[in-house]
């Protein structure tokens, strides 16, 4: 298991780092048979200390948590509860799927970029339709059932899941929609 813990624009001391790698191992050997790796990110907001956390486990899930509190220690001590609880929501039906499945999920590569949001005045009419690339970076996509990709998007608390469909090998889409209920979209292949 890999542990990427670090500080953004603050200094994180041994200790912490000691005590996030040895909460974070013992957690995750309650649910998580083959976690890869974990990063756990601190900074600070005002007064207040934030620590963001990913692990990525075997069976292509990822799960996700951030939190707020005024010392360093109780930001990763919240953190670690709402991982936790995610885990612990999911450990049956993580169990079931790492049962089926043999190899760790495929991924692969695709460009992700952000766009510039556009200024929300009916007045001021757009130089141009075409959109203005803000940041490009690399991005893998999982190759999961649809069960496995609503369950990562769960757990993830992401609105949307571009995902590699194993039954069709086709890019598919799962969201959240308005009325609480998932979306799956599934192109028709083009002949």
């Amino acid at each position: 298991m890999r542990y990427q813990i670090s500080g953004k624009q603050i200094d994180i001391g041994e200790a912490l780092q000691t005590h996030v790698q040895s909460h974070l191992t013992e957690m995750l050997g309650k649910y998580a048979g083959r976690p890869t790796d974990a990063t756990v990110v601190f900074s600070k907001s005002g007064h207040e200390h934030v620590c963001e956390a990913t692990i990525h486990l075997s069976t292509g899930l990822t799960a996700q948590a951030r939190a707020h509190e005024p010392e360093i220690y109780a930001a990763f001590d919240s953190c670690s509860e709402k991982m936790d609880k995610q885990l612990r929501r999911y450990k049956r039906r993580l169990k079931d799927h790492h049962k089926e499945r043999s190899q760790p999920v495929e991924l692969s590569q695709a460009s992700a970029y952000i766009l510039a949001g556009t200024a929300e005045s009916e007045e001021t009419e757009p130089d141009s339709l075409q959109p203005m690339i803000v940041a490009e970076m690399e991005t893998k996509i999982p190759s999961l059932s649809v069960g496995e990709a609503v369950m990562q998007m769960e757990i993830a608390g992401a609105p949307v899941l571009v995902f590699r469909n194993e039954g069709n090998k086709g890019i598919n889409v799962v969201y959240k929609r308005d009325d609480g209920n998932i979306g799956w979209i599934d192109p028709a292949e083009s002949t």
